[in-house]
């Protein structure tokens, strides 16, 4: 009898340690953050952490028409905030008695509106459960993203026991990759909404490997930080936009691991994308075009002491020597051949405050009322002029109105007049290769330089193609077989729809010929599948070891995350899907593509490679011969992480370099001259 009294005594005693508090309730007003305070005082033992006693369960209540608007997130008295769910649910409504809960065996983005139930948090709600004192002001911030839906929060509570959440132990103190921490002081990071936080960059030379220990080698000093992209945001996996900037906010210009010397940069977070590598990737095969793409550079991320994940550190588009090099524009610069260039124009969602600028007379094929909206990039809408805003919209417009005319085929009356027909064939390419869902209409730029450096309009640079390669499913983003350029036809219903451009120019049979002509060089050279794979394998045995503590920060793999098609259970098999995925586009371009190949036209687009590397492979020695010694040539030996190993100028017509001592492997020997960009894989044995 005494030892059933003393079970049901320890019983009772450990059943009393679950305390439970709730907190307060309101509006969940539209496109705002909105928070709710919960105090928590006498909490016994005050001490929360993962082994004993600490938080165990967060329970909610709300409505709201629009459930993938919302972000909801858990923060502590110490200021640790981890989400607990974002972006799900699409249109649904409401969450209704939703727990959060380390027992849950569904993770939450599994679940379906009204996510009744108790589940896993997106983020892992464990890490409040850090050794701080419990008591004091708990936060439930519900993040409205998106305009035109609100809602209320009906209750909500925390419970403290002795089965407290836990997070997963990532041991992280080196990596193979660069390492950026970020220092927010106390901040909270926002949207549209710089803050000036601290930054530091661990990138030791030659491959070395990279500790959290040592000295910040790269950059150690200022930048401002916001929230960057649109769907993206929805994520608990954030991208950020970055710029350097010095002691007293000034812009700082930096170079920053093997990239030019600028100050707007970003920080790309790869989450739906679990292949991480889908823009490096496609910025890659721009590059070997001989086109400007943004350099990247793949790294993990701190921010307050919390790890991240791998991120891509990455050029932001814009106007300069190193990137868009075109004409910069002064206010001075109204009248003449000043007055042609440069400019950057986007087609894209309006973001950061921005709306549109002007719309194309023509309407899209196949639209029901839409039209395709234009935005100065660059200048951009505080700065452009009256004067260079009209030019630039005119002139775009007097193409549109040629390639829309009777006469669109005439070499002087018709388009080709006012394009690089070129840029236009390349970025076709590209978007076609893979398939990219929101090619044409979303996230394309184009700019013209003055008329006195060719004056014409480029496609270009490539950005955005995290739902590309198969990663979309909708609107036949993940088919192998037909166009990306027929999205009106397939997806007429969307609010963002592609340019008459694309069909009117098939409509060409010289522009027809042009483009089989460039597909078929570049699928002997740069689109070759063995290189593309290749360059896949590469970057895959790069990331093993990151992308392992990566999708312990997010457990995703095996799970759906919007718009996944195709959901792997290894990282392994993501790598793969992409692989077979290109494997089977490239043949279905193979067969379909138009045009005959009568080397028409060929000369403007075969560019003379400028040089010749052998033997290839080697072991030790390189040669490298040139076509001229008329200009100044800049190569650069890159290994397979993008590292740089070796760096020569020179105006002469041959040179050698000695890799003698070099690691066994895979290299990319670069080289620019007069504005032209060729690549050559180099194997070291």
């Amino acid at each position: 009898m005494k030892k059933s009294l003393l079970l049901v005594g320890l019983f009772c005693s450990n059943y009393m340690m679950a305390q439970t508090y709730s907190g307060s309730v309101g509006a969940i007003n539209d496109f705002a953050i909105n928070d709710f305070p919960l105090v928590v005082s006498s909490l016994t033992p005050s001490t929360i952490d993962t082994i004993g006693f600490g938080l165990e369960t967060i329970c909610i209540n709300l409505t709201h028409t629009y459930d993938s608007d919302l972000e909801i997130s858990i923060i502590a008295p110490d200021g640790t905030s981890k989400i607990l769910a974002t972006g799900l649910g699409g249109g649904g409504d409401d969450y209704t008695n939703t727990c959060f809960n380390n027992s849950g065996l569904t993770n939450i983005t599994a679940g379906t509106p009204p996510f009744t139930g108790t589940f896993i948090s997106q983020g892992f709600m464990g890490m409040v459960n850090n050794g701080q004192n419990g008591n004091g002001i708990w936060i439930l911030r519900v993040n409205d993203m998106a305009s035109v839906d609100a809602g209320n929060l009906l209750s909500w509570s925390i419970t403290f026991g002795n089965s407290p959440a836990t997070y997963p132990n990532l041991n992280f103190s080196s990596s193979n990759l660069p390492i950026v921490v970020i220092n927010t002081n106390g901040q909270t990071i926002q949207d549209n909404a710089r803050i000036t936080v601290d930054m530091g960059i661990i990138y030791n030379a030659f491959g070395a490997r990279n500790f959290l220990t040592d000295p910040f080698n790269e950059y150690n000093g200022k930048i401002t930080i916001e929230y960057r992209g649109s769907s993206s945001q929805m994520f608990p996996k954030k991208p950020y936009s970055i710029e350097t900037v010095d002691a007293l906010g000034n812009n700082n210009n930096v170079a920053i691991m093997d990239m030019p010397s600028e100050n707007d940069w970003v920080l790309y977070a790869p989450y739906s994308d679990k292949s991480l590598i889908r823009n490096v990737l496609t910025y890659h095969l721009g590059e070997n075009l001989g086109r400007y793409a943004p350099r990247t550079k793949l790294c993990e991320l701190i921010i307050d002491n919390n790890y991240q994940g791998v991120y891509v550190f990455m050029e932001k588009i814009k106007r300069d020597k190193n990137r868009v090099d075109i004409a910069k524009l002064d206010s001075n610069d109204l009248a003449g051949d000043s007055l042609t260039g440069g400019y950057i124009v986007k087609i894209d969602k309006p973001t950061s405050g921005f709306g549109y600028d002007w719309s194309s007379p023509i309407l899209p094929p196949n639209a029901g009322g839409q039209v395709i909206n234009y935005q100065f990039d660059y200048p951009d809408q505080n700065e452009i002029l009256p004067a260079q805003a009209n030019y630039i919209q005119t002139y775009i417009t007097d193409f549109e109105n040629a390639l829309n005319g009777p006469n669109f085929k005439d070499t002087l009356l018709g388009y080709r007049n006012y394009i690089d027909v070129l840029s236009f064939i390349d970025f076709f390419i590209i978007n076609e290769l893979t398939r990219n869902v929101d090619g044409y209409r979303l996230s394309t730029f184009l700019y013209k330089d003055k008329d006195s450096k060719g004056g014409k309009i480029n496609m270009g640079p490539l950005w955005d193609f995290n739902l590309a390669f198969g990663n979309a499913n909708y609107c036949d983003g993940s088919f192998i077989n037909g166009w990306a350029v027929d999205f009106n036809y397939v997806c007429s219903g969307d609010s963002w729809l592609n340019p008459f451009w694309w069909e009117r120019l098939s409509q060409d049979t010289t522009y027809n010929n042009q483009l089989r002509c460039r597909w078929e060089n570049l699928r002997l050279n740069q689109l070759h599948l063995d290189t593309i794979l290749n360059y896949i394998d590469t970057m895959a045995l790069y990331l093993d070891e990151s992308q392992q503590r990566n999708f312990i920060q997010w457990p995703i793999l095996g799970t759906y995350v919007w718009p996944n098609d195709y959901i792997g259970m290894t990282y392994t098999s993501e790598i793969n899907y992409l692989k077979n995925w290109i494997t089977n586009r490239i043949a279905w371009i193979d067969a379909n593509i138009p045009g005959n190949c009568y080397n028409v036209g060929v000369d403007e687009l075969v560019a003379e490679n400028p040089f010749s590397v052998y033997p290839n492979p080697t072991s030790s020695q390189l040669t490298v011969n040139f076509s001229n010694n008329k200009s100044e040539k800049y190569i650069t030996l890159h290994d397979a992480q993008g590292k740089v190993m070796s760096k020569i100028n020179t105006y002469s017509m041959s040179l050698q370099l000695d890799i003698t001592s070099f690691p066994t492997g895979i290299y990319l020997l670069e080289v620019m001259e007069d504005n032209r960009h060729q690549t050559e894989r180099i194997i070291k044995y």
